[in-house]
């Protein structure tokens, strides 16, 4: 799989997870760019990106997650 086809997946999933569905991601959005995007909501959406591309991440993958860009790479490092 390619960042390209993950792009609009991951992005189903922050929509769902941020209740916004006019949400755009970009390789450099973190949680400072995203309203809502809080410790709480940073759990839900790991979990929902687990669900949606059949992953399990670790607590050294999700100390590694600075931004989306990051993300992205653990998703293709894990599938």
């Amino acid at each position: 799989m390619e960042e390209k086809s993950i792009m609009p997946e991951l992005e189903q999933v922050f929509r769902k997870v941020f209740n916004n569905e006019s949400l755009i991601i970009s390789r450099g959005m973190s949680s400072n760019d995203v309203d809502g995007w809080n410790s709480l909501n940073h759990m839900i959406l790991v979990s929902e990106v687990e669900k949606a591309f059949s992953i399990k991440l670790k607590l050294k993958d999700l100390n590694k997650m600075h931004n989306v860009g990051d993300m992205i790479d653990i998703i293709l490092s894990k599938l």
